[in-house]
């Protein structure tokens, strides 16, 4: 089956750097197969026939043992990625007009209400939940008003990770492509 996996707080700052091509070698040893990476935040496309749990610990503890710390690891199907992505509406991009994030949610927080709690201000702002994620659209110039840099302080904040439309939609490309 084919996965996606989504390191969150990697390689920004001063947080754990874990370089790509080292990271696709790594999950190649733990038996991960056709391992692409996408990027340097942390997004990697693979197959195996382990389980979801197996899958989890396999690469948790490996990334433990490599790193010395512990890294959150969304681990998302190809078909939830790509459902996902087609729940994006097509005029939302990532130009001079706009921003477009998706926050990819563990499944503890996933849940439409979430949106209800994030201290936001939704009239500058549309926003929607789709498939254990929330998709938000901001114009550039209601940017500072929707105060979206609110969610850094939500208890549920450190249980998502986001990307931009752009690598969603790439993610979602790579899931379709047959290896």
């Amino acid at each position: 089956m084919k996965y996606v996996a989504l390191l969150r707080g990697i390689n920004v700052g001063k947080s754990i750097q874990v370089p790509m091509k080292l990271l696709k070698s790594q999950l190649e040893n733990i038996g991960l197969m056709n391992v692409v990476t996408y990027l340097n935040s942390g997004n990697v496309i693979f197959e195996t026939e382990l389980t979801l749990n197996e899958l989890k610990n396999a690469i948790g503890c490996m990334l433990e043992n490599e790193y010395g710390k512990k890294i959150s690891v969304l681990i998302k199907t190809s078909e939830e990625i790509i459902k996902i992505r087609d729940s994006i509406p097509d005029e939302w991009q990532n130009d001079e007009t706009q921003q477009t994030y998706i926050a990819y949610l563990f499944k503890d927080v996933a849940n439409p209400e979430l949106i209800n709690e994030l201290p936001i201000k939704k009239q500058y702002i549309d926003i929607k939940y789709a498939f254990e994620a929330i998709i938000w659209n901001i114009r550039r110039e209601n940017y500072n008003k929707s105060q979206i840099t609110k969610i850094a302080n939500h208890k549920s904040y450190d249980r998502m990770t986001t990307r931009n439309v752009n690598t969603a939609r790439k993610l979602a490309e790579l899931c379709e492509n047959k290896n």
